[in-house]
């Protein structure tokens, strides 16, 4: 009984650490609390960061679920062609990152009736997606202009990064300060920070992307892994910048 004490807290700790290392979850105070704190470490890590995981991957199983449903869509717009059954198929589409036939179908929920963003905001994201940017600049006007917070001001932000994609920097600027007044979004931080550097801001392109590395330090779990491209990018453009990520 008591090797059965002393073996489950060293199976608790060895495998939050192998966890630990091998998904890089980020805060090296995991590690601290792992190992001087014997089983009540490991099983707070495991609350906080594996359990997460596997409600992730429990509802990952939903995919075949989409594929259901977007088969049964795929039928019943033959005989409904309505704009509500056509968004729907078209977010299953976007989920399953068939950004084509996601696009086909937004446009023909998209009428000249359409006076909700959603439907317009998907068929950007689709455009972006398939590297359409020319496309995806009217759709975002609208969206942004029916509600300037849209998706947490992340329809902003796109906007803004379309305008620094096709050279129009002054517009871009305004927007991306703008998003950012409100927004903490990593994407639209990386993004600001990039287009910054391309005007020869330096300076301030190091400042917005190390808020971007900071936040490695300070989230964990699912948020993590949802910033991890960001934090990334925003190390490579910092050594680009002749600066080490703090």
């Amino acid at each position: 009984m008591w090797t059965i004490y002393a073996i489950v807290p060293l199976l608790l700790t060895v495998f939050a650490l192998v966890h630990f290392f091998k998904r890089g979850s980020g805060n090296y105070l995991w590690v601290f609390l792992i190992i001087f704190l014997p089983t009540i470490g490991p099983i707070v890590y495991i609350i906080v960061e594996v359990l997460p995981e596997l409600r992730a991957g429990h509802a990952s199983s939903g995919w075949l679920a989409n594929r259901k449903r977007i088969k049964y869509l795929e039928a019943v717009v033959l005989d409904n062609p309505s704009a509500g059954n056509y968004e729907e198929l078209a977010d299953l589409y976007l989920q399953d990152e068939n950004y084509a036939r996601a696009r086909e179908s937004f446009e023909r929920a998209i009428s000249s009736r359409t006076d909700l963003p959603d439907p317009f905001y998907g068929r950007a994201l689709c455009s972006l997606a398939l590297g359409d940017i020319a496309q995806a600049i009217p759709d975002l006007e609208k969206v942004v202009a029916m509600n300037r917070k849209h998706d947490y001001g992340r329809a902003m932000g796109l906007l803004a990064f379309c305008y620094a994609q096709t050279g129009q920097a002054d517009a871009a600027e305004k927007l991306f300060r703008e998003a950012l007044t409100t927004s903490t979004l990593s994407e639209t931080q990386f993004r600001f920070a990039e287009f910054l550097a391309s005007q020869g801001k330096t300076s301030e392109a190091r400042d917005w992307a190390q808020r971007v590395v900071n936040k490695g330090a300070t989230i964990s779990g699912p948020l993590r892994r949802a910033d991890a491209r960001w934090i990334r990018q925003a190390e490579s453009l910092l050594k680009q910048l002749g600066a080490s990520p703090q």
